[in-house]
């Protein structure tokens, strides 16, 4: 298939670490993906998924990212709605600034990594969560008929 046959959205996620914390929103019901998660969202044109990584942290929380490492891609695809939508995921260890008082997508909390599997998640951010901080990268490729979503194929590999 052409790839000027199907969309493609393009998204970021980043997970800041400090310490043995981490920074994770939580999100209300009405902003939709409630639970626990880590900043991110869609990536501008014509920024690069880095660049949009960035911005979507600044704006989420108000902190500048100075490094990120590429941790992996996590896609979902629906074959016959040609629809593929790729969230690159980020680690990011050094920022600088200060948190937002009034953060725009939900309350930010800086968690100790160890307890956060503990915290309400979407299925899809807990079983992307600990490929964070495994070395190495991910791909996790979901595929799904466009019926029930819980029954999607969903690939892993660690590359």
């Amino acid at each position: 298939m052409n790839w000027k046959e199907y969309e493609t959205q393009l998204y970021t996620m980043v997970m800041i670490e400090k310490g043995d914390k981490i920074l994770l929103v939580e999100r209300p019901s009405e902003k939709g993906f409630p639970g626990y998660i880590a900043p991110g969202g869609k990536v501008d044109f014509p920024e690069s998924p880095a660049q949009g990584a960035e911005r979507e942290v600044k704006e989420e929380t108000g902190l500048t990212v100075e490094k990120l490492k590429f941790k992996g891609i996590d896609e979902f695809v629906i074959p016959a709605q040609k629809y593929r939508y790729v969230v690159y995921n980020y680690l990011a260890v050094e920022t600088s600034g200060e948190l937002l008082a009034d953060p725009p997508e939900g309350n930010l909390k800086w968690i100790d990594r160890e307890e956060a599997g503990d915290l309400p998640m979407q299925p899809w951010f807990r079983r992307r969560f600990p490929y964070f901080f495994k070395e190495g990268v991910f791909e996790i490729h979901s595929k799904w008929d466009g019926n029930n979503r819980h029954d999607a194929k969903v690939t892993i590999r660690e590359l």
